[in-house]
């Protein structure tokens, strides 16, 4: 093969030899995809382990739940055909729909459905949702093979949105062992090959209950964290698409290239600075004060994210329910961090360690994030690890300050009132806000809750709150149906399709 001048210039940018093949292979494929990727998932099972990654390949793809979140946000039925809710909200009745079967045959049914809660709240269970969503269901009942009835202990309205995150697909018994390397599920594809390091192959289920209305037959996602390498593989035709652009400094090339479409959506992500509350002088509410004011949010979301994403001041994203901007409670200001600091005894400089994931938005974010401290007296020694060490490190509750983005929607239970939770934060009043917060059905009850419990996670600078991320998607004309907006993180392929290809 002949290599022409632009694709030695995309691997002179850092693409590997796969990513050199001419941008015609690219328009040869009519009924495959290939999508960028930033980072690779730990395993392919949402319910025992936290990675987003995995929901971005696997859920509504392989893997189902009752509910099903669309990109609107809307919650519409998937393996339920209706639910209803008891007037105390503690009891909801599900109406399963029939005729569903797994790819390897098996029936879905109520029992499976059983099966799947009951295992994400099991004592061993390590669902990233089971305290905040499946602990608080005190039975699961199944009166029939298409009926299930869940009986809450606490009234919890947003029960249907729950049930369409990846953390509630439903798993059958016979295949759960070998779910985080080949999930079996009732999803529209199969996974046929997973490549570790480089990339996991999804292919068509005849099956699917709605086959028919399936276009791609293939679809392969590339692991590639290198913004160089993401930019030199879109251009030169090695993957169709980037739904989660992480190489924002070349968005205008792509915008000014005919051959490609950028759509610019909402996320429900929340980019925060954690820090470990139960780790000295980080417990000292004074230096997580001055912390949140040594951050200049605007100078972040300029610098790492070219400008696109909102500020933010507690652990809620602008698209949800009852947000509060409360960004003006810590405003950027060097002179009254470093007071914060003297008056909570602490010497400077203090040195610290800043630990940061693979995304662009941390490793670049926190260059900025770094030399904004260092102005209050705060070195913070950066410390580049990958995802693994990351989710092994950081997220096991080893390390000061770390940069990440939340992505999960209206997650402030999840994270803040789990007192283990990896950031350590420890509040009663917190938790029983919260709790409140779930048995009410009034409007103006829940709208004061749902402000207090910003301003709580706010007024105890828990972690410094910067940013609210934009959704950037990149892909070449002609392919539609991605999500240009992220409620949660999943590439619905049953949707997408090639136009003009024959």
């Amino acid at each position: 093969m002949t290599i022409s001048r632009r694709t030695l210039n995309a691997l002179l940018a850092g693409a590997p030899l796969a990513a050199a093949l001419p941008a015609a292979f690219a328009q040869s494929r009519k009924d495959t995809v290939v999508l960028g990727m930033v980072l690779e998932p730990p395993g392919l099972d949402p319910t025992s382990a936290p990675a987003a990654a995995i929901g971005e390949i696997v859920h509504y793809n392989v893997l189902e739940g009752l509910t099903k979140i669309e990109m609107d946000g809307k919650v519409t039925p998937l393996l339920a055909e209706s639910w209803t809710m008891a007037p105390d909200g503690k009891t909801y009745t599900f109406k399963l729909k029939k005729g569903i079967k797994f790819s390897d045959g098996a029936a879905f049914d109520a029992s499976t459905v059983k099966f799947s809660f009951d295992r994400a709240k099991a004592p061993d269970s390590t669902n990233k949702a089971r305290k905040a969503v499946f602990d608080n269901i005190s039975s699961v009942a199944t009166p029939d093979a298409h009926t299930v009835i869940l009986v809450l202990n606490k009234a919890d309205a947003l029960l249907p949105f729950r049930m369409g995150e990846n953390t509630a697909v439903i798993l059958h018994p016979n295949s759960v062992a070998s779910a985080a390397t080949k999930p079996v599920g009732t999803g529209p594809y199969l996974v046929d090959t997973w490549n570790k390091g480089t990339s996991v192959t999804l292919v068509k289920w005849d099956g699917y209950r709605h086959a028919d209305k399936v276009k791609i037959k293939k679809v392969v996602f590339r692991f590639i964290n290198d913004a160089a390498a993401q930019v030199a593989a879109l251009l030169a035709g090695d993957i169709d698409g980037m739904p989660r652009f992480a190489a924002l400094q070349s968005l205008k090339q792509f915008q000014a290239d005919k051959r490609f479409t950028v759509e610019v959506g909402n996320t429900a992500g929340k980019g925060i600075l954690s820090i470990n509350n139960k780790k000295a002088p980080f417990n000292d509410v004074r230096v997580r004060r001055a912390i949140a004011h040594a951050i200049d949010r605007q100078a972040f979301i300029d610098g790492a994210q070219e400008g696109l994403g909102k500020p933010i001041g507690s652990h809620f994203a602008p698209t949800d329910a009852g947000y509060v901007d409360l960004t003006k409670m810590y405003p950027h200001d060097v002179e009254k961090a470093k007071a914060l600091l003297r008056e909570a005894g602490v010497t400077t400089p203090l040195n610290v360690t800043l630990t940061l994931p693979p995304p662009p938005y941390a490793r670049k974010g926190g260059e900025i994030i770094a030399a904004q401290l260092a102005k209050v007296g705060i070195n913070a020694k950066i410390e580049n690890v990958e995802w693994a060490q990351w989710l092994s490190g950081p997220f096991k509750g080893n390390f000061d300050l770390t940069i990440i983005n939340h992505v999960e929607p209206l997650d402030y239970a999840t994270a803040y009132a789990n007192p283990d939770y990896y950031f350590g934060y420890d509040s009663a009043k917190f938790r029983d806000m919260v709790a409140k917060l779930a048995e009410t059905s009034d409007p103006k009850t829940k709208a004061k809750l749902w402000t207090d419990i910003q301003r709580q996670l706010a007024e105890d600078s828990v972690n410094g709150y910067i940013w609210n991320p934009a959704q950037v998607a990149v892909f070449r004309k002609g392919l539609s149906g991605l999500w240009n907006s992220s409620p949660i993180f999943a590439n619905d392929m049953a949707a997408v399709s090639w136009s003009g290809r024959g």
